[in-house]
């Protein structure tokens, strides 16, 4: 059986290197289990460089983009970048349930739970400023497929704000359940053995599919590319890096299937491919 790769090298030059990486490794290590395998010793293993800084994180279980500093000069220029929401970030969610709105957006406050399965609540009198804008891209049976836009960076944000729209992410055991997606859940006339038929998605359907890294970040940095980007109704065009990571099979499988039902107002996110395995 072919092993699914861990992750892949989509950027990299003397600064910076970022990566797409698998469901199932976390970015760094867990304070309460530093023995597993994690992805900032394995890609300055690959880079055959002694390490690298981490400068944002994204969940052991969501799939897509993480991107890592050569130097600490850079780790502090994007770290400050990231927490001043600077970057921008886009996610691609498979949900439950049938969104009433297009266009949302969710402002509830959260705060770290501090256990060990790093849960967040709602806390709206303790609760620090969270900010996710989300698209509705299309609905099939009792679920759905939406754009998220995180303008600020908690953790399990998109998580806990969809749960708390009552559209929790699929396969999400901390904040909906552990049910996988089956084919048969949302295609009308599923004639096949429901014995023998295998999940579309049985891994948290969420995945980090884009990120820009504005020129004036690192002073240095150009990827030659150009963002429209509207902060506080103030629209600017800028130049920077543009990074993007195809759906991973398992969800891109689950859109594909929307796209043929035709399911799908905008399917521009499925022509960026399927990510190698």
């Amino acid at each position: 059986m072919k092993k699914t790769l861990l992750f892949r090298v989509v950027y990299e030059d003397d600064r910076i290197a970022a990566v797409d990486k698998a469901s199932g490794i976390a970015v760094c290590a867990d304070r309460w289990d530093d023995s597993r395998e994690r992805l900032d010793k394995l890609l300055a293993a690959f880079l055959n460089i002694e390490k690298v800084f981490i400068v944002h994180r994204i969940d052991r279980d969501t799939s897509g983009l993480v991107v890592f500093a050569k130097n600490t000069d850079i780790h502090r220029k994007l770290s400050a970048a990231f927490e001043n929401r600077r970057v921008y970030k886009k996610y691609i969610a498979v949900v439950r349930g049938r969104p009433a709105w297009k266009e949302t957006v969710c402002d509830l406050p959260l705060v770290p739970d501090g256990n060990k399965q790093h849960h967040t609540i709602i806390d709206k009198f303790q609760g620090k400023k969270s900010v996710t804008s989300f698209r509705l891209l299309g609905s099939a049976g009792n679920y759905s497929i939406l754009e998220a836009v995180p303008e600020t960076g908690r953790t399990h944000q998109i998580r806990v704000h969809l749960a708390s729209m009552g559209h929790s992410i699929v396969c999400d055991e901390l904040y909906g359940n552990s049910k996988p997606l089956f084919l048969s859940a949302f295609k009308p006339g599923w004639r096949g053995n429901p014995e023998e038929e295998k999940p579309l998605l049985g891994r948290l359907g969420l995945h980090a599919a884009g990120l820009f890294i504005p020129e004036k970040v690192t002073d240095t940095l150009v990827g030659g590319a150009k963002m429209v980007i509207d902060t506080e109704k103030v629209t600017d065009t800028v130049s920077g890096l543009t990074l993007s990571a195809p759906l991973p099979r398992d969800m891109a499988a689950v859109a594909k299937q929307f796209d043929k039902l035709g399911a799908l107002s905008d399917n521009s996110f499925l022509t960026a491919g399927i990510s190698p395995e």
